[in-house]
Protein backbone atom coordinates (compact mmCIF):
# COMPACT_ATOMS: atom_id res chain seq x y z
CA UNK A 1 0.00 0.00 0.00
CA UNK A 2 1.34 3.29 -0.83
CA UNK A 3 2.01 5.54 2.03
CA UNK A 4 -0.67 8.48 2.55
CA UNK A 5 2.12 10.95 2.13
CA UNK A 6 2.83 9.57 -1.37
CA UNK A 7 -0.71 9.86 -2.23
CA UNK A 8 -0.51 13.48 -1.42
CA UNK A 9 0.49 14.97 -5.48
CA UNK A 10 0.78 17.85 -7.66
CA UNK A 11 -0.90 18.09 -10.66
CA UNK A 12 1.46 16.80 -13.08
CA UNK A 13 1.92 13.60 -10.61
CA UNK A 14 -2.01 13.14 -11.08
CA UNK A 15 -1.77 13.52 -14.80
CA UNK A 16 0.88 10.75 -14.57
CA UNK A 17 -0.51 8.46 -12.68
CA UNK A 18 -4.11 9.33 -14.58
CA UNK A 19 -2.37 8.36 -17.94
CA UNK A 20 -0.98 5.21 -16.62
CA UNK A 21 -4.27 3.97 -15.80
CA UNK A 22 -5.64 4.78 -18.69
CA UNK A 23 -2.83 3.15 -20.33
CA UNK A 24 -3.83 -0.34 -18.51
CA UNK A 25 -7.64 0.17 -19.35
CA UNK A 26 -8.74 1.32 -16.01
CA UNK A 27 -11.29 3.89 -15.38
CA UNK A 28 -11.29 7.22 -13.02
CA UNK A 29 -13.32 8.97 -11.07
CA UNK A 30 -12.87 12.33 -9.58
CA UNK A 31 -14.89 14.69 -7.39
CA UNK A 32 -14.01 17.62 -5.56
CA UNK A 33 -14.77 19.50 -2.30
CA UNK A 34 -13.40 21.05 1.05
CA UNK A 35 -13.52 17.89 3.21
CA UNK A 36 -13.25 20.36 6.11
CA UNK A 37 -14.05 17.96 8.50
CA UNK A 38 -14.12 14.37 7.72
CA UNK A 39 -17.25 12.68 8.88
CA UNK A 40 -18.94 9.50 7.89
CA UNK A 41 -20.89 11.51 5.36
CA UNK A 42 -17.79 12.28 4.19
CA UNK A 43 -16.69 8.52 3.91
CA UNK A 44 -20.03 6.80 2.63
CA UNK A 45 -19.82 9.38 -0.31
CA UNK A 46 -16.04 8.64 -1.31
CA UNK A 47 -16.85 5.18 -1.07
CA UNK A 48 -19.67 5.20 -3.16
CA UNK A 49 -17.34 7.46 -5.84
CA UNK A 50 -14.74 4.93 -5.69
CA UNK A 51 -17.17 1.80 -6.48
CA UNK A 52 -17.79 4.02 -10.09
CA UNK A 53 -14.20 3.05 -11.65
CA UNK A 54 -11.11 2.12 -10.60
CA UNK A 55 -9.33 4.53 -8.92
CA UNK A 56 -10.52 7.75 -6.96
CA UNK A 57 -8.69 10.87 -7.62
CA UNK A 58 -10.36 13.91 -4.82
CA UNK A 59 -9.21 17.16 -5.82
CA UNK A 60 -9.36 19.18 -2.61
CA UNK A 61 -9.68 23.14 -2.15
CA UNK A 62 -7.17 25.33 -0.78
CA UNK A 63 -6.95 27.21 2.47
CA UNK A 64 -7.85 30.51 0.35
CA UNK A 65 -10.62 29.23 -1.78
CA UNK A 66 -12.05 27.32 1.46
CA UNK A 67 -12.08 31.09 2.96
CA UNK A 68 -13.49 32.60 -0.05
CA UNK A 69 -16.44 29.95 -0.53
CA UNK A 70 -16.98 29.38 3.36
CA UNK A 71 -16.10 32.55 5.17
CA UNK A 72 -12.78 34.04 7.61
CA UNK A 73 -13.97 31.01 9.71
CA UNK A 74 -12.79 28.16 7.30
CA UNK A 75 -11.08 25.98 6.93
CA UNK A 76 -10.97 24.23 10.51
CA UNK A 77 -8.35 21.94 9.09
CA UNK A 78 -5.15 23.40 6.83
CA UNK A 79 -5.36 22.29 3.32
CA UNK A 80 -2.60 19.46 3.88
CA UNK A 81 -3.80 18.04 6.48
CA UNK A 82 -7.39 17.55 5.04
CA UNK A 83 -5.13 16.22 1.84
CA UNK A 84 -3.52 13.60 4.26
CA UNK A 85 -6.69 12.10 6.13
CA UNK A 86 -8.57 11.94 2.80
CA UNK A 87 -5.20 10.13 1.11
CA UNK A 88 -5.41 7.88 3.58
CA UNK A 89 -8.50 6.46 3.12
CA UNK A 90 -8.19 2.80 1.60
CA UNK A 91 -11.38 4.06 -1.14
CA UNK A 92 -8.80 7.28 -2.40
CA UNK A 93 -6.21 6.37 -4.63
CA UNK A 94 -4.81 10.05 -4.68
CA UNK A 95 -5.39 13.61 -3.33
CA UNK A 96 -4.52 16.91 -5.34
CA UNK A 97 -5.04 20.30 -3.52
CA UNK A 98 -6.13 23.39 -5.94
CA UNK A 99 -5.52 26.84 -5.32
CA UNK A 100 -8.50 29.05 -7.64
CA UNK A 101 -11.88 28.69 -6.57
CA UNK A 102 -13.11 26.00 -9.34
CA UNK A 103 -11.37 23.39 -10.48
CA UNK A 104 -12.31 23.39 -14.26
CA UNK A 105 -7.95 23.41 -14.85
CA UNK A 106 -7.76 19.92 -12.71
CA UNK A 107 -10.61 18.73 -14.52
CA UNK A 108 -9.56 19.29 -17.81
CA UNK A 109 -5.95 17.95 -17.28
CA UNK A 110 -7.51 14.75 -15.40
CA UNK A 111 -9.85 13.99 -18.26
CA UNK A 112 -12.06 11.59 -15.20
CA UNK A 113 -13.85 8.67 -16.92
CA UNK A 114 -16.30 9.70 -13.83
CA UNK A 115 -17.28 13.37 -12.38
CA UNK A 116 -18.72 12.43 -8.68
CA UNK A 117 -20.69 15.27 -6.79
CA UNK A 118 -23.14 15.39 -3.89
CA UNK A 119 -26.49 14.86 -4.32
CA UNK A 120 -27.46 18.93 -4.16
CA UNK A 121 -26.17 19.21 -7.31
CA UNK A 122 -27.58 19.10 -10.94
CA UNK A 123 -25.37 18.97 -14.37
CA UNK A 124 -27.17 22.85 -14.34
CA UNK A 125 -25.81 24.04 -11.35
CA UNK A 126 -22.20 22.78 -11.85
CA UNK A 127 -19.80 25.61 -12.41
CA UNK A 128 -20.23 26.35 -16.11
CA UNK A 129 -16.28 25.98 -16.59
CA UNK A 130 -15.82 22.73 -14.22
CA UNK A 131 -18.84 21.47 -16.65
CA UNK A 132 -17.59 22.53 -20.30
CA UNK A 133 -13.71 20.90 -18.84
CA UNK A 134 -15.86 17.47 -18.07
CA UNK A 135 -17.84 17.32 -21.40
CA UNK A 136 -15.14 17.94 -23.14
CA UNK A 137 -13.58 15.21 -21.58
CA UNK A 138 -16.32 12.78 -22.09
CA UNK A 139 -16.92 12.42 -17.78
CA UNK A 140 -19.90 10.32 -17.04
CA UNK A 141 -20.99 12.56 -14.97
CA UNK A 142 -23.09 11.19 -11.27
CA UNK A 143 -24.80 12.56 -8.19
CA UNK A 144 -24.53 10.17 -5.24
CA UNK A 145 -27.19 11.59 -2.00
CA UNK A 146 -25.91 12.91 1.14
CA UNK A 147 -26.45 10.50 4.03
CA UNK A 148 -28.86 12.08 6.15
CA UNK A 149 -27.46 14.17 9.25
CA UNK A 150 -24.04 14.56 8.25
CA UNK A 151 -22.13 17.49 7.26
CA UNK A 152 -19.62 19.93 8.33
CA UNK A 153 -21.84 22.68 9.44
CA UNK A 154 -24.02 20.71 11.44
CA UNK A 155 -20.57 19.19 13.25
CA UNK A 156 -19.63 22.83 13.76
CA UNK A 157 -23.29 23.84 14.71
CA UNK A 158 -23.08 21.07 17.29
CA UNK A 159 -19.94 21.93 18.56
CA UNK A 160 -20.96 25.39 19.31
CA UNK A 161 -18.77 26.77 16.85
CA UNK A 162 -21.46 28.18 14.25
CA UNK A 163 -20.55 27.40 10.69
Amino acid sequence: MDSPRSLVMTLEEAVEARRKLAASGRKLAVTNGCFDLLHRGHAEYLMQARSLADALFVLVNSDASVRALKGPTRPVNAELDRAFLLACLKFVDGVVIFRSSRCDAELAALKPDVYVKGGDYTVESLDPSERSALLASGADIRFIPFVPGYSTTGTLKKAGQGG
